[in-house]
């Protein structure tokens, strides 16, 4: 076998094969089928603007929050805040167990803690002097 070095994303051709492998593997070792989902949540003004957004995937029974970006004007006027609640409110419609992502200690760990979240663990020197906190909050 040759091994090739590339930079970028797979394409969606490879992506499919590594999705097929999972899932096959999954189900040789007798584990649940490995189906990601993904799922976004947009705030748009009325120019339809992009002014937020939250990107999740759901794996088996948990909710992954990827994204959550607010756009520095409206930062502070409770849309993050809603756009959480909204995914929130949709993972608890799929009794998922629940919700888990990752921030940076710059970022928003007082945001996630008011919101319920729980810290699980931090990888220290990611990047070096700080570090990437990820939260949970069960729901089940």
């Amino acid at each position: 076998m040759d091994i090739r070095f590339e930079s970028g994303a797979l394409t969606v051709s490879e992506q499919a094969v590594v999705l097929e492998g999972f899932g096959a593997h999954s189900l040789e070792q007798g584990a649940p089928e490995y189906v990601k989902e993904q799922y976004k949540w947009l705030g748009v003004d009325r120019g339809s603007r992009i002014e937020a957004a939250l990107t999740a995937e759901i794996l088996w029974d948990w909710m992954y929050i990827d994204e959550l970006w607010v756009s520095p004007d409206s930062r502070g006027t409770g849309v993050g805040r809603r756009l959480m609640r909204l995914a929130e409110e949709f993972a608890r419609s799929r009794d998922l167990e629940g919700i888990w992502l990752w921030t940076q200690s710059w970022q928003a760990a007082g945001f996630y803690d008011r919101l319920g979240f729980e810290e699980f663990t931090t990888f220290e020197n990611f990047p070096r002097g700080y570090a990437r906190v990820g939260f949970r909050k069960r729901l089940a």
